[in-house]
């Protein structure tokens, strides 16, 4: 067993060595509990964690994706079980020695963070060695006889022993190899580990681990008593995991931040993240700031101003043009009168028929004023390009937010339709 021991470590090792290049491997090292699940210690044993004995475990895993892991673990420990019933006084201990092949199933991953704190489950296929003792004699060698009053004397019981009789003190030490005097049983045996646990990142690449595995071993004789079903056992372990080699790719590992940084989406020679002023025309002067030339300050550029010369502190309309009162007054009961009409015919009611009435009203009033330039916020909402934005357009612009292909926002296109009934 030494030597198999030896081997699994070494192959444990290696494969650390070898594949620290890998960005997913790493390796985990746990320490807990280990409870038999047998013949032995089910007879009168009041505290079911007196037969529990220390386990040890080396592993590496391989996460394959987000989800699934492979990984090879080598596990020693030892196995104990004691019966303290009138009709069995049975015990055992048997150092066990074993490697197995797992899969896991990882939900750390699952989501757009890598979450701190995850559950894991596993399953697997391995091999285990065993070798049962029993405390059968003290440390003068001499048997145990377990007499009815629940005593441990030196003879077995009679009236005539009773009187000269000296009784005895388990001492504890598994100093005889148990054998089934009818059959010579293997002492290895195939077992199957099920476990799961939950793993806390705590950084420097490192998590802790915490864990439970059951395990069904093929053999019946881990105990030397072969009565009833397989034996298996329960492992309890906590541990540390520790990645190695490159970092994990992260969901932002493919952005060429570069890139982002030095972009120009208008093409007017000032990167966006400097320009104040996105969706200037091509070909339109523009200063440090990406904004065009508004010459006489009345807040609207020179490539859209039709008044270049409007005088300081006069309105203007879309156009750059200067407003007079009395325009501006028929203005406001225009406006006054379009949005009385959309709130009792479009936000009661949307519909595209009302849209279409809308638009019906708004190209008279194009054929006799003219159509308004339409701003470069809303200009991605012209699918046609023929500088009017349509009742079809505005159910469009409207579909695609939902169906999550488009750059406006619930704020962006209110504002559209604002301006779809100022035009």
């Amino acid at each position: 067993m030494r030597k198999l021991s030896t081997k699994l470590s070494l192959l444990v090792i290696c494969l650390a060595v070898i594949n620290t290049s890998q960005a997913q491997l790493s390796v985990t090292g746990q320490i807990g509990g280990l409870k038999f699940l047998g013949d032995v210690g089910r007879k009168g044993n009041a505290n079911f964690f007196s037969d529990m004995r220390l386990g040890y475990n080396l592993g590496v895993e391989y996460r394959i994706g987000k989800v699934l892991g492979v990984g090879l673990e080598g596990m020693y420990g030892k196995l104990a079980g004691t019966n303290n019933d009138k009709t069995s006084y049975a015990n055992f201990q048997s150092q066990i020695m074993g490697g197995s092949i797992n899969v896991f199933a990882f939900l750390d991953r699952l989501g757009e963070k890598e979450k701190d704190v995850s559950i894991y489950a596993q399953a697997g296929f391995g091999f285990l060695m065993f070798d049962p003792y029993g405390d059968l004699r003290n440390e003068s060698g001499t048997a145990y006889n377990y007499w009815s009053d629940g005593s441990i004397r030196n003879l077995t019981e009679n009236t005539v022993n009773d009187p000269i009789s000296t009784t005895l003190k388990r001492d504890y030490t598994y100093e005889t190899k148990l054998n089934d005097s009818l059959v010579n049983y293997s002492r290895n045996s195939l077992y199957i580990p099920l476990g799961i646990g939950a793993k806390f990142n705590i950084g420097f690449r490192t998590s802790f681990r915490v864990g439970a595995t059951y395990n069904l071993c093929m053999s019946d004789y881990i105990d030397n008593v072969k009565s009833g079903g397989n034996d298996s056992w329960i492992a309890a372990n906590i541990g540390l995991n520790v990645h190695f080699g490159k970092k994990p790719k992260d969901a932002y590992s493919n952005v060429d931040f570069k890139s982002v940084d030095n972009s120009d989406s208008d093409g007017d020679g000032v990167k966006d993240i400097d320009d104040r002023c996105f969706g200037t025309p091509k070909g339109v002067k523009v200063d440090a700031s990406g904004c065009p030339d508004d010459k006489d300050g009345d807040g609207i550029y020179d490539y859209m101003d039709k008044e270049l010369n409007t005088k300081k502190g006069a309105v203007v309309d879309g156009n750059g043009i200067t407003i007079d009162q009395d325009a501006m007054a028929r203005r406001q009961l225009e406006w006054d009168s379009l949005s009385t009409e959309r709130s009792e015919g479009f936000n009661n009611a949307p519909s595209l028929t009302y849209l279409k009435t809308i638009e019906a009203k708004a190209k008279e009033n194009i054929a006799k004023s003219g159509a308004i330039k339409i701003p470069a916020d809303f200009q991605a909402a012209d699918y046609n390009k023929d500088g009017y934005i349509s009742a079809t357009e505005i159910t469009k612009t409207i579909d695609g937010f939902f169906e999550g292909d488009s750059s406006f926002t619930v704020e962006k296109i209110n504002k559209l339709i604002d301006f779809f009934f100022e035009q």
